[in-house]
């Protein structure tokens, strides 16, 4: 029971850090997954949508903490515990998910590992299995080197944690697990390979005409967007910011775009206030959501593949070929 104990124990601990770890670099990713679930389609709890950054945040530092004490044996029972309701409450997410159809992608692993429903649902299982295992086995659960080094550590994990979080919801995400990742090119991403869905299927420019210039856009030797998915709901002191740097981009050949789901008029109210000097493309909110975890925030582009992206706070740092 002892070595049982022990496997166990780091196979939980390890999935619950690292299943924490992939949505603690991308916070605002875990919020749009809650979202998904409280809206009127799912759990049709939609009074809780606009606590979904907070329980996206509150959720991920449980799963990795939860994993750190039980790797270092600290608050053992506390810890098993807390393992078990959540895995419970996982358990019927899923399943309802899986069920119901509701949910395709839980964002158990965030947007790193994809799993089908029911993939998920399974895999909860399993580690239901290991957590009761590690319930009769608590006894078995011993602080690494001592408790005083399990309490500091965990407290020293903790205070990492929240820096991290700070740092990926002032700037962007740390690591890009997208398909609109530095480096990606977007016309490859929605190339259909066998029967499979393409990474990227649902990115579709249209201008205020209805015209689809998103041939021409990715095209571009020298292209940005600025991407505000929501005006209503950007960093309205932000496009003091966007207005500079998009002024740079002019001057140094870039063709500049704003890439939004907004109706026309909300951008032309902030087309006027800060006199910006592009005109505006409609896209899905989703995919927008996808592209950059800010709003506005900044993409360059040539010729289709990604070549920079960043939060409207850093636009001075924006580099020109």
């Amino acid at each position: 029971m002892k070595i049982l104990t022990l496997i166990f124990r780091l196979i939980v601990s390890f999935t619950f850090i690292f299943s924490g770890f992939v949505k603690l670099v991308d916070p605002l990713g875990s919020s749009y997954k809650f979202q998904e679930y409280f809206s009127a389609g799912v759990l049709n709890l939609e009074f809780l949508i606009p606590y979904a950054l907070p329980f996206s945040i509150l959720l991920i530092l449980a799963e990795l903490m939860l994993g750190v004490t039980l790797l270092l044996g600290y608050l053992p029972k506390f810890t098993v515990w807390s393992l078990l309701v959540m895995i419970l409450v996982f358990l019927f997410l899923t399943w309802y998910s899986a069920f119901y159809n509701k949910v395709l992608d839980c964002g158990c692993f965030g947007d790193a590992v994809k799993l089908t429903p029911w993939e998920t649902f399974y895999k909860n299982v399993v580690l239901l299995a290991f957590i009761l295992v590690l319930l009769f086995g608590t006894k078995h659960i011993r602080p690494l080197i001592n408790l005083s080094f399990a309490k500091w550590t965990s407290f020293l994990f903790f205070v990492v944690f929240l820096y991290i979080t700070y740092h990926v919801l002032v700037h962007l995400p740390i690591i890009d697990f997208r398909p609109y990742a530095i480096g990606k090119n977007i016309p490859e991403g929605m190339k259909f390979k066998g029967a499979e869905l393409p990474p990227i299927h649902d990115f579709y420019l249209e201008n205020m005409e209805g015209d689809n210039l998103t041939d021409e856009v990715l095209l571009k030797d020298k292209a940005m967007l600025i991407v505000t998915y929501n005006i209503d709901k950007s960093d309205r002191q932000g496009f003091s910011k966007i207005k500079e740097v998009t002024d740079k981009a002019i001057t140094n050949g870039y063709k500049v775009y704003a890439l939004t789901a907004s109706l026309e008029e909300d951008f032309l109210d902030i087309k006027d206030e800060f006199s910006l000097n592009f005109e505006m493309l409609f896209c899905d909110e989703t995919t927008l959501k996808t592209i950059i975890r800010a709003n506005p925030g900044i993409v360059m582009l040539q010729k289709g593949t990604v070549t920079g992206k960043w939060n409207w706070v850093d636009a001075e740092k924006v580099t020109f070929n």
